[in-house]
């Protein structure tokens, strides 16, 4: 180990020393080419000096002409230790610094020079008025008819550039340096260099795109007018309106999260553990409601139970009188809108769960409702808790319902995306978005405190190959007319969309027509190809990378997991306004420069939808021995091996589910996106809302229509790509 570990300092110190030369090689010959740059415009400058009678207008105009340097005109050259006997003329701000400092070593250096009919660059920087790091050039002023030297010419260039490029530099080396050093690490020290490596990975994601970005964000909050201040944060918590905003927010995400992890309870348990008829409708139907925009189904909601619903208004015929504004009308749409989330993460718990158990108790005289309340409900615990942990992230986030729903009820989401888009008031936005966090990782931990405290492992080298019936027939009925109703209610409000798609203008204009589908694909072509583009790049990099790092967090044991995994956790409770902001705060200057690119949407897209995978996997993961991985390990596979033909196909559920909810999610993101497209990089759901917003209701409808259809085309090809596993098909008994 000695003999490794010294090896491996006299390694890095190679590394060092090479890096140290390229890095002062670039930085030289860098600054080299730009003070050579500086020095050509100075001579060039210079020999343009007019006559006397003309330098006013000369100097009038070299301020009205250049960008990146000011220059004065010093028409008596000063012996050295003398002040000036005239006032500069020319810029302002340098002629005073000019007066103040000719008695200054440099300026009389430079004043010299300019006598001797030479060039002189000051060694240092200066502060010309509020401009700071500038570079000082000193000239003569030739006559072109005498040849005489008529005074001094001194330039101030703008370094700015200058600045950017060797902070980026710097960067730029530092993170090499950095990821040799790691890199170094692993190959000689590490016994697994392969898990070495994607946690190096998954820490420098994070840090990058999670908490600088972040930090951003945090440090706005503590900004006003340039300089640090409290004002923003005693603003928001002396205000009652802002706290009956996170009280509005607690109340609507709990309630949400429960309702839509008993409706995906419902969905999953039918699907997974009966005999249910119609199952792949209701798994259809499961998923329908993450498949369209967010706004597109609240909509369709105020469309048919708003003020002037179609169904209001018959209600109102008979004497009810129904109003769907408010927290009961935000939890209804919230719940049909989430508990795919649920759903989606609970199908891959619920199937994975071994029937030995059931039957076992069974055999033993317990009865059906004693076995699923003591075997089966108990071990679908970590699946329950993270269905509802990210059903109440995803509600505190949201804002696009809120927006259209909320009423007399505030959220900190809507309070949020409001202080940003409409008061221009990025540091009040910002921090209560960070607000937001407080319950998020709140219920984060809790969840994660009591999952540890239990054992959940159903998943062993002989799993069972069936699923035991734990339903009576009436039982059966009974949740499958529940789910039915469900059912029928998200065909009605699709069937809204649909309809929209055949009419001149929904609530306006009920005239058939198919001018709509004409005009919805001819302006779409191109946000339709950017969209399906971006989001399937970003699909399979979000799914490896979380069941990646759900195996890491479940299987090993290393120093900061808990971090990593609040990091992971954190960008799902962000509201998609500050992630936006944030994103372009951090990454629209030099080190990285993402903005207006592809890349920095993909990169949004893994990172937001990231949190349900991991979830997923880790569900998943709870329940599979680790005695399987470790015998494969025995019979000397590697750790890419064993997460290929061990673990994958075991977490297949969760994986599928991974790659399903961020195809989806991509497809028909809004909050963050909006803030992110650009002229060459467009998005389908913001065209939507743009068609919504402005009462194109039936572009809107064509539109949501072609994105259920890419959406659930994209589904069944997944299926065919990731196959199911036949050792872990199972048959209900």
């Amino acid at each position: 180990m000695n003999k490794r570990f010294i090896n491996f300092l006299l390694t890095l110190l190679f590394v060092i020393l090479v890096g140290t030369w390229i890095y002062t090689s670039v930085r030289d010959e860098f600054l080299k080419q730009s003070r050579t740059a500086q020095r050509r415009t100075v001579e060039t400058v210079a020999a343009g000096y007019p006559e006397p009678e003309d330098v006013d207008d000369w100097l009038k105009r070299l301020a009205d002409e250049a960008r990146e340097y000011s220059v004065v005109f010093v028409s008596e050259i000063p012996m050295p230790g003398e002040k000036l006997n005239a006032a500069p003329k020319g810029d302002k701000e340098l002629a005073e610094l000019t007066e103040k400092s000719a008695l200054d070593l440099e300026f009389s250096k430079g004043f010299d020079n300019a006598a001797y009919e030479e060039i002189y660059r000051a060694s240092n920087n200066w502060t010309v008025g509020t401009k700071e790091k500038q570079a000082i050039f000193f000239a003569p002023a030739v006559s072109l008819k005498t040849h005489e030297i008529e005074g001094a010419l001194v330039f101030a260039f703008n370094t700015e550039g200058e600045q950017n490029f060797m902070r980026m530099l710097n960067t730029l080396f530092f993170g090499a340096f950095i990821l040799f050093a790691v890199v170094i690490w692993q190959l000689m020290l590490s016994r697994d260099p392969i898990v070495g490596f994607a946690l190096a990975g998954l820490f420098l994601m994070t840090l990058v795109f999670v908490a600088y970005p972040l930090f951003e964000a945090l440090r706005l909050s503590f900004v006003e007018n340039g300089k640090f201040s409290l004002s923003i944060w005693k603003t928001i918590l002396n205000s009652e309106g802002y706290l009956s905003a996170l009280w509005g927010s607690l109340k609507l995400g709990c309630w949400t999260a429960t309702f839509s992890t008993i409706v995906g309870f419902l969905f999953a348990f039918v699907v997974a553990r009966t005999n249910a008829p119609c199952k792949k409708l209701i798994s259809t139907m499961g998923v329908l409601p993450v498949i369209s925009p967010p706004f597109s189904l609240t909509l369709s909601i105020i469309l048919l139970f708003g003020n002037n619903g179609l169904i209001t208004r018959w209600l109102r015929v008979i004497g009810l009188d129904f109003s769907i504004y408010g927290l009961p009308g935000l939890v209804i749409v919230q719940t049909m809108g989430m508990f795919p989330i649920a759903f989606l993460t609970l199908s891959g718990v619920l199937q994975a769960i071994d029937s030995t158990y059931e039957e076992a108790s069974l055999n033993l005289s317990a009865g059906r409702f004693k076995t699923f309340s003591s075997i089966t409900f108990p071990l679908a615990v970590p699946g329950l808790l993270s269905s509802w942990l990210l059903v109440f992230t995803t509600s505190l986030a949201d804002f696009a319902n809120p927006l259209l729903l909320a009423g007399d009820l505030k959220v900190l989401s809507l309070e949020s995306y409001i202080e940003v888009t409409g008061m221009n008031r990025l540091g009040h936005g910002a921090a209560l978005s960070i607000l937001l966090l407080l319950p998020t990782l709140t219920a984060f931990l809790a969840q994660r405190f009591w999952v540890s405290k239990r054992s959940y492992v159903t998943v062993t080298g002989k799993p069972s190959g069936r699923i035991t019936e734990l339903t009576t027939p009436l039982v059966r009925r009974i949740l499958t007319g529940i789910i039915f109703v469900i059912v029928f209610l998200l065909i009605l409000l699709y069937g809204t969309i649909f309809a929209g798609c055949f009419v001149k203008n929904w609530g306006i204009d009920y005239t058939f027509s198919l001018e709509n589908i004409t005009e919805a694909v001819t302006r779409s072509r191109d946000a339709l190809f950017d969209t399906v583009t971006l989001a399937a790049i970003a699909t399979p990099i979000a799914g490896i990378t979380a069941m990646i790092a759900a195996l890491l967090i479940i299987r090993r044991k290393f120093h900061g997991k808990r971090l990593l995994e609040m990091l992971l956790m954190t960008p799902f409770a962000l509201p998609g306004t500050l992630v936006g902001i944030s994103y372009i705060l951090a990454f629209n200057h030099a080190p990285i420069i993402l903005v207006g690119t592809a890349a920095i949407i993909i990169i949004n897209y893994v990172i937001r939808e990231l949190p349900v995978g991991i979830e997923g996997g880790i569900a998943s993961l709870r329940q599979i021995d680790p005695s399987i991985e470790e015998a494969a390990t025995d019979l000397g596979a590697d750790q890419a091996t064993v997460f290929r033909t061990i673990v994958l196909p075991l977490v297949r559920p969760a994986f599928l589910s991974s790659l399903s909810y961020t195809f989806v999610r991509s497809m028909t993101a809004v909050s963050a996106v909006i803030f992110l497209i650009s002229a060459k990089w467009y998005h389908l759901t913001v065209l939507i809302y743009n068609f919504s917003e402005n009462l194109r209701f039936g572009l809107a409808s064509v539109l949501s229509t072609v994105l259920i259809i890419i959406v659930f085309s994209a589904f069944g090809l997944m299926r065919l790509l990731v196959r199911e596993n036949v050792n872990l098909m199972k048959s209900v008994n």
